[in-house]
């Protein structure tokens, strides 16, 4: 049966005219030219701002890229070392900087050099490095792997499966392992090649090829974000990341994994999954007004407050409030964070209240909330 499939052409990558994808402009023109128009007013409404709120919207930006695109994986990186690790790279001043893990340094180094070096010809050994870069140890998990290399299927074809043990649903077959090479010195010419294809369509079909020769054992998934910000980059004609698509496909991941496994069981046009793609990266750049907006209210905060009299530790958690503080801030959440004492935390909080800086939240419970005055 699975030799009749492969004789049939059931996966993408099986069909003779395999990789000439086509497609229908004008079933996607106008979403393209919104998705253009967005790109453009959104570089130049930053571009306008002065030069710190710039770096805190672009540290912003690629601290949301690498948490979601590992999230995605389900690897969940910490915030706090990934938006350190991010500002040391780029030179920023970043106050209560922390260690790194070597893996969530690794992802760093990949998604800068993808886009801080956009214009810059992608090579195999280049995707090596990146690859060896979220592996640091070799291993994914408890398993060790092929790093630095195409995989090797020494265990079996690669496959992406999901359900219980014995009721597997196979979702899609990779290229045999053999073939990644040749399959990948197409992929790398075409990737450079000045052709005619608007990037914001290259970036598409690059996410769609890549994702389909699934040429390394792991971290397919992250790499194929990491070119397709490459690309966008390129696009957008600057080096600087405003918007996140990684983060957008974490929000419609399951439409993602739905619209990707139709286009690999598909034929070679391919018009369902750009229109798909543009969709979603229209709805990154219009999120992108969150993050504008929470990083004008950061600077109007410190503005206000410039004059005001605040410790390390209050300036610490006010900072994560204005960053999207997940849950409840309580006097126990103060001290275990800044690593203080309770009755320190209460006065520091109580301190903040005085200066009408902080609030007791006004939902009722077992323990007493605090929020920012501003954010009501």
């Amino acid at each position: 049966m699975l030799q009749n499939l492969r004789r049939m052409g059931y996966y993408i990558h099986q069909k003779d005219n395999w990789p000439n994808f086509s497609w229908n402009n004008d079933e996607f023109v106008n979403l393209l030219s919104e998705a253009r128009n967005l790109q453009g007013r959104l570089i130049g409404k930053m571009e306008s701002l002065v030069f710190e709120l710039r770096d805190e919207a672009l540290l912003e930006t690629l601290t949301l890229d690498v948490l979601k695109s590992a999230e995605i994986e389900g690897e969940l990186l910490n915030p706090e070392q990934v938006r350190s690790s991010i500002a040391q790279r780029l030179g920023m001043e970043f106050a209560g900087a922390i260690m790194s893990d070597r893996n969530v340094d690794g992802m760093v180094d990949m998604m800068i050099d993808a886009t801080r070096n956009c214009f810059e010809p992608l090579t195999a050994e280049r995707l090596f490095d990146w690859h060896a870069a979220l592996f640091p140890m070799g291993r994914s998990g408890i398993f060790k792997i092929t790093v630095a290399d195409w995989r090797k299927d020494t265990s079996g074809q690669m496959q992406v499966v999901s359900g219980a043990a014995g009721r597997e649903k196979v979702h899609f077959q990779a290229p045999d392992a053999d073939l990644i090479e040749m399959e990948m010195n197409r992929f790398i010419k075409w990737f450079n090649e000045k052709n005619k294809i608007d990037l914001v369509i290259k970036a598409a079909i690059a996410h769609l090829w890549f994702v389909t020769i699934h040429p390394f054992q792991d971290g397919n998934g992250r790499i194929t974000r990491a070119l397709t910000d490459m690309l966008l980059a390129q696009s957008d004609k600057s080096t600087q990341r405003f918007y996140s698509m990684s983060a957008q496909i974490r929000v419609e991941r399951k439409e993602y994994y739905e619209i990707l496994e139709k286009t690999q069981k598909g034929d070679l046009d391919i018009s369902e999954w750009i229109k798909w793609f543009l969709s979603c990266l229209i709805n990154a750049l219009k999120a992108t007004d969150n993050i504008l907006t929470r990083v004008l209210l950061k600077a109007d905060f410190w503005n206000r407050n410039s004059k005001t009299i605040i410790n390390e530790r209050q300036r610490k958690i006010l900072n994560k409030l204005l960053d999207g503080f997940e849950g409840k801030l309580t006097s126990m959440k103060w001290a275990k964070i800044t690593k203080c004492s309770k009755d320190t935390a209460i006065r520091d909080i109580n301190d903040l209240i005085n200066k009408d800086i902080l609030q007791k939240e006004s939902a009722g419970g077992r323990s007493t909330s605090y929020e920012l005055k501003i954010m009501k």
